[in-house]
Order: C-alpha cells, then sequence, then structure tokens
C-alpha cells in the first residue's frame, strides 16, 4: 500500500495582501480614526523622531532602537497618527511588523512591491513605510540599504529591540543610508507626565508636602516608573519586579544576548550582569569584577560589550580635565539604563533604602 504524503501548503499572495489590510486600517475610506495607542501619551523624544521622518533633505532610513518595553512601537503608531492628522493620505502609508509569523522570511522588497501594487505607487511618489522588529528578519540591513538606493523618495522607518544587532549592523553595513535613533525608558519628568502629576509637583510646587510628594514618586519611579506599560498597569505595579525580570531582562540576557553573539554558559553571563546591577554607580575594575562574579576578564570585556549595546548597562570611564580618558585608568562606573532594573533583581527600594 502506498502512502500518500499531501504536498505542503504554502503562504500566498493573497493571505500576505489581506494581512497587510488588517495591519493598516487607515487605508479603508472613513477609517482613519483607527490608530493603535491613541490615548497613550506621547514621549518627550516624539517631535524630534517625527521631523526626522518628515525631512526629505536627507535620504536615509531611520533605524529607532532602544531597550524593550520603552516603547518603540507606540512612537511609531503616533508618528502614524500625525502623518494621518498632517492630511497625508492613509494609503500611502505602510506598517507591518516582522514579529508576525505570516512575513517570515519574506524580503523587504518583496512585501515593499506589494504595497505598490495594491495603490498603483510610482517610484517617485512620496510614501511612509514603517518595519517594527526588524531584527526578525536575517540580514535586514542589506535589505533596507538596497530600499533606500532604489526609492529616494520613500521614508523608511525600522525599529528594534534586539540593540546590539542592530547597533552594530548599522554601523557596519549602513554607512550614509541609515540614522539611528535612540529612544530610552522613560525620565523622571516624562514618568510624572505620564501620572499627570508634572505641573502639579514640578512646575508649581509650593509646599512642603508636595516635596514629599515628589520624593515618593520618585521611588516609585525607581521601581517601576522606566517603562510605560508598567505605569499604566496596575497589576504590573503591584508585582513590578516579575514582570520587568521575566519580560526585559530575562529575555535579554536569556534569548537575544545568546543567539546574537553565540553564548553558552548564560549562567555565567548572569551572574555578571546580577554583580554589576548591584554595584550600579559604583566604580569597579576588571579584576574586582571577575573575582566577584568569577567570569575571565577577556570574557568580562566582551560581555561587557554586548550588554550595553543591548542597553542593559552603561559604562562611563574617567577623564581628565580635557575630557579625554585617562590611558592607564583601570577603574571606570557602570550604571543600569533603568534604575527599575535593580528593583526587579533585588526588591523594592524605599525612601529609607541604603541604596537610595
Amino acid at each position: 500500500m502506498t502512502n500518500l504524503i499531501c504536498p505542503m501548503l504554502e503562504i500566498s499572495k493573497a493571505d500576505i495582501l489581506n494581512r497587510l489590510r488588517f495591519d493598516n486600517p487607515w487605508w479603508e475610506t472613513g477609517q482613519q480614526e483607527k490608530i493603535a495607542y491613541e490615548h497613550t501619551p506621547r514621549r518627550k523624544y516624539f517631535e524630534p523622531f517625527h521631523q526626522q521622518i518628515l525631512d526629505r533633505t536627507v535620504r536615509r532610513a531611520i533605524v529607532l532602537m532602544g531597550p524593550r518595553r520603552v516603547g518603540k512601537t507606540v512612537m511609531v503608531y503616533h508618528s502614524i497618527r500625525a502623518l494621518l492628522d498632517a492630511g497625508i493620505e492613509g494609503n500611502k502609508i505602510l506598517y507591518l511588523s516582522l514579529e508576525t509569523p505570516l512575513y517570515t522570511g519574506l524580503p523587504l522588497e518583496r512585501l515593499v512591491n506589494y504595497f505598490q501594487e495594491l495603490f498603483n505607487h510610482k517610484r517617485d511618489d512620496q510614501l511612509f513605510i514603517y518595519f517594527d522588529e526588524i531584527q526578525y528578519l536575517r540580514d535586514w540591513e542589506i535589505h533596507l540599504k538596497s530600499l533606500v538606493d532604489s526609492f529616494a523618495e520613500y521614508r523608511f522607518v525600522v525599529t528594534g529591540s534586539a540593540a546590539a544587532a542592530l547597533r552594530f549592523k548599522s554601523n557596519e553595513s549602513g554607512a550614509g543610508r541609515f540614522s539611528d535613533y535612540i529612544l530610552p525608558p522613560l525620565t523622571f519628568a516624562e514618568y510624572l507626565m505620564f501620572i499627570d502629576r508634572e505641573a502639579e509637583l514640578i512646575q508649581q510646587a509650593k509646599f512642603n508636602s508636595q516635596i514629599e510628594e515628589l520624593n515618593q514618586e520618585f521611588v516609585n519611579y525607581l521601581n517601576f516608573g522606566g517603562y510605560p506599560e508598567a505605569v499604566f498597569s496596575e497589576t504590573i505595579r503591584q508585582n513590578p519586579g516579575q514582570y520587568i525580570k521575566s519580560d526585559i531582562i530575562d529575555k535579554v540576557l536569556l534569548r537575544d544576548l545568546p543567539s546574537l553573539y553565540g553564548i553558552s554558559d548564560i549562567q555565567e553571563l548572569n551572574r555578571l550582569f546580577t554583580t554589576l546591577a548591584y554595584n550600579s554607580g559604583n566604580e569597579v575594575s576588571l579584576d574586582a569584577l571577575s573575582k566577584s562574579s568569577g567570569v575571565a576578564k577577556n570574557t568580562i570585556k566582551r560581555y561587557l560589550e554586548y550588554l550595553e549595546a543591548a542597553f542593559l548597562i552603561r559604562r562611563v570611564e574617567r577623564i581628565d580635565q580635557n575630557a579625554k580618558r585617562f590611558k592607564r585608568a583601570v577603574g571606570f562606573k557602570v550604571y543600569l539604563t533603568n534604575p527599575s532594573m535593580r528593583s526587579a533583581l533585588f526588591g523594592k527600594l524605599d525612601a529609607d533604602a541604603e541604596a537610595m
């Protein structure tokens, strides 16, 4: 008896077009109001980011980089909202996330071609094209550079959270074609703006009681305020450590960096990061870090580069009065890019905590 094996089903062009329509509801007449995250406040970084998109004097793609969960996708949707409010037709805007399974492995050129076919767009039309989570496409920088070279009038914006890959690849392959834009975690001023207390506690503060409230909000900011989602979610605020550690720190340490750099000893990387996090703001040295974490000095050098490229830490070197680094200095300071990570790892802070 012969076993008949049915041929594998392949994703059709019609399936992809249907998904593109789903991802871009503003294409439909009268549906311009359907924009995600419309009621989320805009970051203070939004205006310079959006103005960079509108500036056609520079022929470059914009690469929006930053840590996980700081609002890159939200800022893209805010940019689309601003374009529509400025009178840009919806069918001149394309948004898609490379994290969507249906787009897996598809060249960016093909997706742009489908968009062109749908609306009969020409090479000299002024279009706005957003590729979210670009790191899910292998060799994305080669595809993007080709698009920038081929379509001078199209504005390409890409985002990604695997910051290490994005930073290095954009520098290597996108010279003269990419402009990097860094979106950091929420600042304290942004946190106050998001909870609608900026004017009350900073601009109009007059009484000691308001200073006490400001101090309390600063403690809250240190515990969870660096991430917009945590600010707006009561559930996350009740247990910010679990959210920040499992959804942000662990995904970078256990998944992103090992897959990007072939790190086999994940526990070694985790030990080093824990040591750095506990000593955030203190002066350290390679010798001291090696002794404390049990990681070899040469390995620490590499891991420090990876962690900094992934926007988890920031190194500050000693400098002289001319702002030049000391050549023989062995000590340097390491800061977490978001203080909420320290609280997630070692417990909530209060106003009397020694770490304050």
